[in-house]
């Protein structure tokens, strides 16, 4: 049976964690592909809100396996702290219903110490990153030195090789950054801590999943931030350093693309940007901050105040295309019940050109200003729509031409946090 991938079409911060929740409902393995703990997942169910980080969002539904791929980083300080939580809010989640990969790089103390000192180095021109070590991970990955895998903490030789991955880091700290050093055996003492307590969680995730698919069971893959994040396609270098598109989940997981039959694409109603680079149709003025209050737009990880803007319909082209999207999930739908007047950016115009496709240059996406389309608003509640035909006649609309727009169907729509505040078309 084929598997569907749910992935963000903006910048991160859609509303995946609803879908994927929705879904999950029907999958019997849920697995993240990439990033790390700098992801902020936040679902509603019954009443209680949990916000998820590292473990994949179907952790939640007690009959579906969680895995956790090769292509994440792996914070283990991140991932005991949410098995913890969920332990005591009842929900302990035992190894046969966690998978992790043995192939998955590791994130520890010092590549965060890094990344707050990299951020700092930068002032005016910082990136905007969570600091919870995702880059230096990645880089220490792709460097192919001092990098250290999950299956690298089981090994008896852990203590050798990661004294002197800790001293390469201070190397760092001290000569490029000027800042304080870490305790070499403190790293080493908390980073064993965690190895025993790994060990039963650890398997080669790629031969499970795809065992599982030969077997006919559901896979749902679970996306990290947004396809403009993506290290290739976003809007580098205000980007993650993984790829976040569709790709990333067959290298992230060993699972060849012929394996995969659903590709959906997670999207606001409107836009939200956290971090800094550029965002054609940021509203920095009353509307904007109107619905960022509406929305309560504030990341779940940081707690920065989100860049809010009008939906983008370049963007949505463009996240069709690099993804092979197969369907829309259409979310917040709800927020902009009350706003009367909307805009839809159809284009861009660049000087004296008019450009209908996402520019790869984020020099020319920077000078770019948004070409609108100004529609009606519904002024009416949508949390209790059940069907596409509750929906106001202008929520109705508005859906329709953002499919028209974007060249995608939308399957599903959200019009609340809670499970059953979901249309599927």
């Amino acid at each position: 049976m084929p598997a569907t991938v749910v992935l963000g079409a903006q910048w991160g911060d859609e509303g995946k964690a609803k879908i994927v929740d929705y879904l999950a409902a029907g999958a019997d393995v849920v697995v993240r592909f990439q990033g790390g703990a700098n992801a902020g997942h936040t679902v509603e169910v019954g009443g209680e809100t949990w916000i998820f980080h590292l473990l994949p969002v179907g952790v939640l539904n007690d009959h579906a396996v969680c895995v956790i791929g090769n292509g994440v980083v792996l914070d283990p300080e991140s991932l005991f702290s949410e098995l913890d939580e969920l332990a005591g809010r009842g929900i302990p989640v035992p190894p046969e219903r966690l998978r992790v990969s043995g192939c998955a790089h590791v994130v520890l103390p010092y590549h965060k110490a890094l990344d707050r000192a990299s951020e700092e180095s930068l002032g005016s021109g910082a990136l905007g990153t969570t600091a919870r070590g995702i880059g230096p991970a990645y880089r220490d990955k792709v460097a192919r030195s001092h990098a250290l895998r999950v299956m690298d903490l089981l090994d008896a030789d852990l203590r050798d090789r990661l004294r002197s991955a800790v001293r390469a880091a201070n190397d760092m700290l001290t000569s490029i950054y000027g800042a304080t050093p870490l305790d070499v055996e403190e790293v080493v003492r908390q980073t064993q801590g965690f190895s025993e307590r790994l060990r039963p969680y650890v398997d080669d995730t790629s031969v499970y999943l795809n065992k599982a698919l030969d077997d006919g069971r559901r896979v749902l893959f679970e996306g990290a931030q947004g396809t403009l994040l993506d290290i290739d396609h976003g809007t580098y270098p205000y980007v993650t350093s993984s790829n976040t598109t569709a790709g990333g989940a067959c290298t992230g997981t060993g699972v060849g693309p012929t394996r995969i039959g659903e590709i959906i694409g997670v999207t606001k109603a409107y836009m939200t940007r956290v971090g800094n680079g550029p965002f054609p149709t940021e509203l920095l003025d009353d509307e904007g901050e109107r619905i960022r209050e509406l929305g309560q737009e504030y990341g779940a990880t940081t707690g920065r105040a989100r860049r809010c803007g009008w939906f983008d319909a370049t963007i949505a082209r463009m996240a069709g295309r690099v993804n092979g999207l197969t369907g829309l999930a259409l979310t917040r739908l709800d927020i902009l019940d009350p706003v009367e007047r909307l805009k839809l950016c159809t284009a861009y115009r660049h000087g004296d050109l008019l450009l209908e496709e996402f520019p790869a240059d984020p020099r020319i996406l920077d000078k770019c200003e948004p070409v609108y389309e100004e529609v009606d608003g519904w002024c009416a509640p949508t949390t209790g729509a059940r069907s596409f035909a509750d929906l106001p006649a202008g929520a109705r609309a508005y859906v329709r031409r953002i499919e028209e727009l974007s060249g995608t169907p939308v399957s599903l729509i959200s019009v609340g946090p809670d499970r059953d505040a979901t249309i599927r078309l």
